[in-house]
């Protein structure tokens, strides 16, 4: 076996059923008293029974996370903790409440709680995204990784079936590039090939059954595993090319993570056939590519960049911005040949 390096990243994790119930008692061992609660818009319901449940240790709730953390929200969320004397943040929800209570990390170095009712995987990592000027930038900084997780099942049973669905196939984008990665490791692989198992058998069942308990449980457990390939190791064109499509184009985040999955794992086939083998035995199928797309068309979920809002006379700069900044990726950035990706997912058509 080839030598390695693996850095486990250290974050508390509550899983289970009815595990909402035990948030208090995590705050309590923050060594915290007041929390601020953190939402979208549309989980501002959620945010408030979270508020009831803390009682005297919830601050306040700050309602208003949105996709892609614009810049100026996270300021208005980071002075609303400060005018509120809030010391730990609990956010409840996906990616994008995940995403603001770590841009108020960053800058105030204040703890979080991360109770994901998706399955995005942001809690596992301690990658940031903030976008200003219709640019979004990431990067990596222990002081935004969620010193808490609480996965409850059961807070993922209202969400609609078509967001389970492409929430669960962004999930299999952090496991799908952690096979390839430059700094992967048996131990990441490991993770990923169970991560991308657990969530494709889920989803099928979640379609049929989007109540079904116990399947929300499989989705959530493959979830974390993928996450925390996403924190481990470095991603590569497909991630890039989301948070391009994403940020310059307010593209819908785990809609444009299925959609372009197939094709950049289509591109980077040849140059990383260990990879594509294990994605391939993962989904049960004979192609890593074909087999996410088949698997996102069967399920009903868009399968082509025209179908989510992306204007076709936005992919010569999204081919641009892709190649502008070098990033490890197996197959080297050919800007012609993204070009050429960017159209196959913005029409739809099947990888081999």
């Amino acid at each position: 076996m080839k030598p390695f390096v693996h850095q486990a990243l250290a974050s508390r994790v509550v899983f289970g059923a009815g595990s909402l119930q035990q948030l208090e008692r995590e705050i309590e061992a923050l060594g915290a008293t007041r929390a601020l609660v953190l939402s979208t818009p549309e989980q501002a319901d959620a945010a408030r029974r979270v508020a009831e449940l803390l009682g005297a240790r919830a601050a306040g709730i700050f309602p208003r996370a949105v996709m892609h953390v614009p810049i100026e929200t996270a300021r208005e969320a980071r002075d609303e903790a400060r005018r509120l004397g809030a010391d730990c943040a609990v956010a409840i929800g996906g990616g994008s409440t995940t995403g603001l209570g770590k841009a108020i990390a960053l800058d105030s170095g204040l703890p979080i709680i991360a109770i994901p009712t998706t399955y995005a995987g942001s809690e596992m990592t301690s990658i940031y995204g903030l976008t200003e000027a219709g640019v979004k930038k990431t990067g990596r900084d222990l002081r935004v990784l969620p010193r808490t997780v609480i996965y409850d099942p059961e807070l993922s049973l209202s969400l609609p079936i078509g967001l389970t669905i492409t929430s669960g196939l962004n999930a299999i984008a952090h496991a799908a590039e952690g096979l390839y990665a430059f700094d992967g490791n048996p131990i990441v692989s490991l993770m990923a090939e169970e991560g991308i198992r657990a969530i494709a058998e889920a989803l099928p069942r979640l379609t049929a059954a989007p109540t079904d308990l116990d399947a929300r449980g499989d989705a959530l457990y493959g979830a974390w595993l993928c996450g925390s390939v996403l924190g481990a190791v470095a991603m590569g064109l497909h991630h890039k090319l989301c948070h391009t499509l994403g940020g310059s184009f307010n593209l819908p985040h785990a809609e444009v993570h299925t959609v372009v999955l197939p094709h950049a794992l289509a591109y980077n086939a040849a140059h990383a056939p260990e990879a594509m083998r294990r994605i391939a035995r993962a989904l049960g199928s004979e192609s890593a590519a074909a087999g996410l797309f088949v698997l996102a068309q069967r399920l009903g979920v868009p399968v082509a960049l025209k179908d989510i809002g992306m204007p076709a006379d936005g992919l010569d700069r999204a081919a641009d911005l892709a190649v502008q900044t070098p990033y490890p990726n197996p197959r080297p950035l050919e800007r012609a040949a993204i070009r050429e990706l960017l159209q196959h997912a913005f029409d739809g058509v099947r990888p081999p």
